[in-house]
């Protein structure tokens, strides 16, 4: 079932400027309940003007955002509802932070959405387990925190609101490999418990071949690939075209098929590939 559509979704900067710039041209989609959409594309693509009009951030300059197959721009006095069930997390949130405590940061937008008392408690709690944040953080100050532990403080802030669609724009931005390793894990260990809808911006291929269902490729303002990480990055040349690569191990694979090695078609994670090659040396009575 469809829980977010874009129907005909266009925006434009400065409208009737020199600096006219069409940011996002036409875009239909739809989205299942549940689904990990990533979103992928070079810089100035679209993607962080698409994600920001399905939460009503921006409103478009034509076109719909259906959420529930209702139009979040049909009451636009109620567009702060929206803001609830759609839930943004902005590249380097961070940035942020700005209560006392860890705890009171992340009981700030669910205090907004009419929480209290014992089940507040409990949504921060929660929230902060969901990022991996453990409770001795929560009474210090966020600005005491390390870089991992302020972004996953302000993700939990938002996952606190308890969104039916959340929204990814670069979470794991800045992070050194240990840090966005363990982000990403707790992400995914997230979306598993809630099973919610996730968008998932990114430059990272690695990281949407390892938690995408679908993948969104942007290029200059348009929509032009929306399938499975495994069609979508077997699309080399075009998304070498369009300034894209694929993930490293699958081009490292590649390679050894076209040196004449058997190894399948479209591996996307490091861990696929670890059990494809054990499983040839197996085949073959190496190991």
């Amino acid at each position: 079932m469809s829980i977010i559509e874009t129907k005909n979704l266009s925006f434009t900067y400065g409208v009737g400027t020199p600096f006219e710039k069409t940011a996002v041209d036409d875009l239909s989609v739809s989205v299942n309940e549940g689904e990990v959409i990533g979103l992928i594309g070079h810089t100035g693509s679209g993607k962080s003007t698409f994600v920001q009009m399905l939460n009503g951030l921006i409103k478009p300059t034509s076109g719909e955002v259906l959420l529930d197959g209702i139009n979040i721009w049909d009451k636009p006095k109620e567009i702060r509802k929206i803001r609830f069930r759609v839930g943004m997390v902005f590249q380097y949130p961070e940035y942020q932070l700005f209560e006392e405590t860890v705890r009171k940061d992340i009981a700030f937008g669910a205090i907004n959405k009419g929480l209290s008392g014992d089940e507040l408690e409990a949504t921060v709690r929660k929230s902060a387990r969901f990022t991996g944040l453990s409770e001795d953080l929560l009474e210090k100050s966020p600005f005491d925190l390390s870089g991992g532990e302020k972004r996953r403080a302000a993700i939990a802030g938002v996952i606190a609101m308890d969104p039916d669609v959340l929204v990814l724009d670069e979470p794991t931005a800045g992070l050194d490999p240990m840090g966005r390793d363990l982000l990403l894990s707790q992400i995914i260990q997230y979306h598993q418990e809630r099973k919610n809808t996730v968008f998932f911006v990114s430059h990272s291929m690695e990281d949407i071949a390892r938690v995408a269902d679908r993948v969104m490729v942007m290029n200059r303002a348009k929509l032009v690939m929306f399938d499975t990480p495994r069609n979508v990055f077997a699309r080399v040349d075009e998304l070498h075209e369009i300034g894209l690569r694929v993930p490293q191990i699958t081009r490292i694979m590649t390679g050894l098929r076209e040196k004449g090695h058997r190894f399948s078609e479209g591996i996307l994670t490091v861990e696929q590939a670890f059990d494809e090659i054990v499983d040839r040396l197996k085949r073959e009575g190496k190991i």
